[in-house]
């Protein structure tokens, strides 16, 4: 099965050889997550997740208990951050939680590690996957600092829907709000602002986009 699975995960997986390939997927397992636990809390070397099915969130945690959220894992993506005895220059602490029920594969970061001190190209794509999430860390840290909350939640909003498809977006105000990286009473009265304005509708199943248009207008 992880052969399988590895072959179309990874661009590197005919390069290397059959007994380093063998010691990779004898060193994989499958694991099953409910919604709200912590899979990584930045502590540990955890091994490299790739997200069979679910959502994880990555964040930053700050001494007094706020968090950042970095970017976030759905189906299909692969996260290295946890794997940090692999990327040794990475200097900073990240925790992952299930945002949902989730079922992930869980490469050993040691057998990682060991495999790629072998193979400059396994060396190679994990810098190459940590520099691409780099960029999404960049791009959440420019829209705290720099833009406004009404054009963060907007954006937020608008990619979202695009992701699931549809403009139901079944999250809670304090899931947008860590999402975002702002607090839920903040995210409620401009979600309030943007009801009173026809752009969206708010319940308790979460927000409906009703004019995709005009939200679109306040990414811009």
């Amino acid at each position: 099965m992880f052969e399988e699975i590895y072959s179309e995960l990874f661009p590197f997986w005919d390069k290397i050889s059959a007994v380093d390939r063998k010691y990779i997927c004898d060193n994989s397992t499958i694991r099953q997550y409910e919604k709200g636990t912590n899979l990584h809390n930045g502590s540990e070397c955890s091994g490299v997740i790739f997200v069979r099915s679910g959502s994880l969130r990555v964040y930053i945690m700050s001494e007094d208990g706020k968090d950042v959220t970095l970017y976030r894992l759905h189906k299909g993506d692969m996260c290295m951050l946890s794997a940090s005895c692999v990327l040794q220059s990475i200097t900073f602490e990240v925790a992952i939680d299930a945002e949902e029920d989730s079922e992930c594969c869980i490469i050993s970061g040691h057998a990682f590690k060991q495999v790629s001190e072998r193979n400059p190209e396994i060396r190679i794509f994990s810098l190459e996957t940590a520099v691409s999430r780099f960029s999404d860390v960049m791009w959440v840290m420019q829209q705290i600092m720099f833009m406004s909350l009404d054009k963060r939640l907007a954006i937020f909003l608008h990619d979202e829907a695009l992701r699931i498809g549809s403009d139901n977006i079944q999250l809670t105000q304090e899931q947008i709000a860590k999402y975002i990286g702002s607090a839920r009473e903040v995210v409620s009265r401009m979600l309030k602002y943007f009801a009173n304005e026809g752009i969206v509708e708010v319940s308790r199943k979460g927000v409906r986009i009703i004019d995709r248009k005009r939200l679109l207008d306040l990414t811009i």
